[in-house]
């Protein structure tokens, strides 16, 4: 599972903070030190296995914490908004490197997540969610092709499907249509 906090023990090195699983399975370190490398190489943290967290940022650190949920190959990963405190520019880095760490892999990846353009990005089906009392409203299959890069957010089937969730929230009234200052439509 990864948190929104990526929740990284301070006294480890990234490389032992990846290695986590490695000890709590007690798994011979050297076998699996080397896909430790691998993983963050893949995310571009092969030079900072040696540092702390402090030193890296919020970024980095999620990064960090996604390699070591993956080290083991699990069938079923949770993520519960790890890109929440992200800017926009590190949340997208970070879906691509999702996508990349997660595309060969058979991982079932649970992504929440408030950001319609992320989940669409990032989800081959999007359950959509009421508010209170949360419950599955919506099932959208996303179709777009694999692999994926920032680039498909301009085809015309992208903004089709951020429209269809929009729809979905806009028809629980969490979304107005209407702007603010002028009234909805009546009819």
């Amino acid at each position: 599972m990864i948190f929104q906090r990526d929740l990284l023990f301070p006294w480890r090195t990234v490389l032992e903070n990846v290695l986590l699983q490695a000890d709590v399975r007690h798994q011979h370190r050297t076998e699996v030190t080397e896909r430790a490398l691998a993983l963050l190489r893949q995310v571009g943290l092969a030079e900072f296995e040696d540092r702390y967290p402090k030193e890296l940022s919020g970024g980095m650190r999620q990064r960090v914490a996604i390699c070591r949920a993956i080290l083991h190959n699990p069938r079923l990963l949770l993520m519960d908004e790890p890109y929440a405190a992200l800017d926009a520019m590190t949340r997208d880095q970070m879906a691509v490197d999702l996508a990349a760490m997660t595309e060969d892999r058979s991982t079932t990846v649970v992504f929440v997540t408030h950001s319609i353009t992320e989940a669409v990005f990032l989800s081959d089906r999007i359950m959509v969610m009421s508010p209170r009392p949360g419950r599955i409203v919506a099932d959208i299959t996303v179709d777009l092709p694999r692999p994926r890069r920032l680039q498909i957010r301009q085809l015309p089937r992208f903004g089709e499907l951020v429209g269809m969730v929009m729809k979905v929230f806009e028809d629980l009234g969490v979304f107005h249509s209407w702007g603010p200052g002028s009234e909805p439509a009546k009819s």
